[in-house]
């Protein structure tokens, strides 16, 4: 099949991965077909033999001098090195080889150079890194000077963008060292040992020789091809057969998409499949944005966002209220998860220190059973980090198709470390996974053509939305003179704004996106979009016009603008008039009295908590996380708004499911 796809002047080229299984394969010369278990084993003797060969590779070359060497790009005779890791590798003669008396093809001996080449190339920034911590090293190591954060940025390249949480974890990673071996490391090389390297198969580093995969004529379904050894120390080349195994593609891989070889890892004991394609999506521009949608951070409500409209004349405007996603609920899930984790690792360390490495110790059984327990509690902290993300995500990107905007501008808080709060704030606010949630962002806004920017988040909160003047903080609206966070409200008092901290902060960001989009920038080798700076001429425009100024509200004026809302002319009473029948009348049943539910009594799992078409609603009463024993799961503790689409359509006739697919969100709101 072609690798290349037919792209029009509004489209554009994108590559992403999709998870997949292994779950069977024939051997193609003998006709035998592999049991799970079977392929598992045997495509863990490939990854057994790719592994060990990586590993002695990066450990002959895990130095300074061919790192240096690596990321320069040129060999020693002022050539370029390919992009491809393992082709650089051999062009520097740096090979490696299977054990005595094991015999490989010389695909699997690529994929061996392009794993530990991949791990090299980005050995270099973390290289520059501490070599720049080192030479400035501040007096203090707990507190810098600013010259001393002067100095640090100024030695490292794009120093003025490094967050200043990766500088002080470097620095810590610095002080146990020293700690420990009474003295500075010399480099990062001394100051981390050789990584140790994943059981996986990168398969793009192959050719037809080792592996195919072609679709087949049933849609959604490829076959993979692929050299794989009959025995763990193959000897010969006999000793390797060829594999068709049927890969079942996600619904997420278009059917017009570009396959390309996946990589193959072992987790749990089945063959994961990391499959990459490439398909066509719509162009997203950095500039000449009209409608944007800004993101705010929170806490117990995760996100806060909004559109806002740039028009002709320069003004903008915000059409609606706002939306917010409350995770209330699952942040507190995670909150517990960890002390749980702190716990049993803490609990894991005293059996380690009792135990003094004796299998024999009595305590060492319940150090296994407690490591065991650590990584069941890890995954659960995994899965549901990624589950909160994903919902977020997606949340964020249907408000901005609903608004009809082209861009979301999200605040960028990498730098941002929670402190005098109290420990138990503190460590909530940094174990948030704002990271997480970004990635996704992008990934599911580059689908519909929708671009992401981070723009700073310097006095995102603290100024008034539509004058700038700085806020008084609240405890809440009903409390004007009680010191809080919350509730913001504008001193001025011809502006008169005040609302929720969160709200005015998705407006300054909005606002502040429109007014700095020409000076959208893509940074580093992923090509993100990001606003760097705020240039203070741009930033004093950035105010969101109130409506009744631009005349879209007029309270005074309360005449009718569209048709009224057809009413039924029988309403039902809150209580019925009549009692209900003795007995049966007919085939129709008995009337239920009062305010009895005409629909069953117990509603099956989750449809008595709340939870509409949407999925996540607001509960009526106060937050119970009882999802574990009602089955509810996780969309019982998020609660999110709706997204308001431009024109609803009537509901689904009787007998059909609702779907939020059918609204029509190509005009904003």
């Amino acid at each position: 099949m072609g690798r290349k796809l037919p792209l029009a002047k509004s489209q554009a080229p994108r590559t992403a991965c999709a998870p997949g299984l292994l779950r069977t394969g024939v051997v193609e010369k003998s006709g035998e077909v592999l049991a799970p278990a079977a392929l598992t084993e045997r495509v863990s003797w490939a990854a057994d033999l790719v592994s060990g060969m990586a590993t002695a590779l990066l450990a002959e070359h895990w130095n300074d001098v061919d790192v240096d060497v690596l990321a320069s790009g040129q060999d020693a005779g002022g050539r370029s090195l390919p992009s491809h890791a393992w082709m650089a590798l051999r062009r520097l003669g740096w090979t490696t080889g299977p054990p005595h008396g094991v015999r490989v093809n010389d695909r699997i001996v690529r994929m061996a150079q392009e794993q530990s080449g991949r791990t090299l190339r980005s050995a270099k920034w973390r290289a520059d890194l501490i070599a720049a911590v080192l030479r400035t090293w501040p007096g203090d190591p707990g507190k810098r000077t600013a010259q001393e954060w002067d100095a640090m940025r100024a030695a490292v390249a794009d120093g003025q963008l490094l967050p200043s949480n990766v500088v002080k974890s470097r620095t810590r990673q610095i002080t146990t060292f020293a700690r420990k071996n009474h003295r500075m490391p010399v480099d990062v090389f001394e100051l981390e040992p050789p990584p140790r390297m994943a059981r996986t198969l990168l398969l793009s580093a192959c050719d037809g020789q080792q592996a195919t995969i072609e679709r087949t004529d049933s849609p959604g379904h490829a076959i993979l091809r692929l050299q794989l050894p009959t025995r763990p120390d193959p000897s010969s080349h006999r000793d390797w057969v060829w594999v068709a195994c049927p890969v079942l593609l996600p619904p997420t891989v278009p059917d017009s998409a570009v396959l390309h070889l996946p990589t193959l890892r072992i987790h749990q004991g089945r063959v994961r499949v990391d499959l990459a394609y490439t398909h066509t999506v719509p162009k997203a521009a950095r500039s000449g944005h009209t409608i944007a949608l800004g993101v705010d951070w929170g806490l117990n409500t995760l996100l806060s966002a909004g559109a806002a409209r740039l028009c002709d004349d320069g003004r903008i405007t915000a059409p609606g209220a706002g939306a917010q996603f409350r995770a209330a609920g699952v942040l507190a899930k995670q909150h517990r998860l960890r002390r749980l984790s702190e716990h049993l690792h803490a609990k894991a360390d005293r059996y380690r220190q009792l135990a003094c490495g004796d299998e024999t110790h009595p305590l060492a059984a319940k150090l296994a059973a407690l490591s065991h327990e650590i990584g069941q509690v890890s995954s659960r902290r995994s899965n549901l980090n990624s589950a909160l993300s994903w919902a977020a995500a997606r949340w964020a990107v249907d408000q901005a198709v609903a608004a009809g905007a082209s861009v979301i501008y999200i605040e960028d808080l990498r730098s941002m470390e929670a402190s005098g709060m109290g420990r138990t704030m503190n460590t909530r606010f940094s174990q948030q996974v704002r990271g997480q949630i970004v990635d996704r962002l992008r990934h599911l806004a580059a689908e519909a053509g929708i671009a992401v920017v981070t723009v700073p988040a310097r006095g995102t909160s603290r100024r008034c939305p539509q004058c700038l003047t700085p806020l008084r903080h609240r405890k809440a609206p009903d409390r004007p003179t009680v010191a809080g966070w919350k509730w913001a409200v504008c001193p001025d008092f011809e502006c008169g704004w005040q609302g929720d901290r969160d709200q005015g902060a998705w407006r300054r960001i909005a606002a502040r996106g429109l007014t700095h989009q020409a000076r959208t920038v893509l940074v580093g080798s992923r090509r993100t979009m990001a606003i760097r700076s705020v240039v203070d001429s741009l930033d004093v425009r950035a105010v969101i016009t109130p409506a009744t100024a631009t005349g879209q509200i007029n309270r005074n004026d309360r005449s009718k603008t569209g048709p009224t809302r057809r009413r039924t002319t029988r309403p039902a009473p809150r209580r019925r008039r009549a009692p209900s029948p003795t007995g049966l009348t007919g085939p129709a049943g008995q009337r239920p009295e009062g305010q009895a539910h005409t629909d069953r009594i117990r509603p099956l799992r989750a449809a008595h908590r709340n939870q509409d078409v949407n999925a996540i609603s607001t509960p009526a009463l106060s937050h119970r996380p009882r999802g574990a024993a009602l089955g509810a799961g996780f969309h019982l503790h998020a609660h999110a708004t709706p997204p308001k689409w431009a024109d609803p359509v009537p509901d689904d006739p009787p007998g059909r499911g609702f779907s939020m697919l059918t609204r029509d969100a190509s005009r904003p709101l």
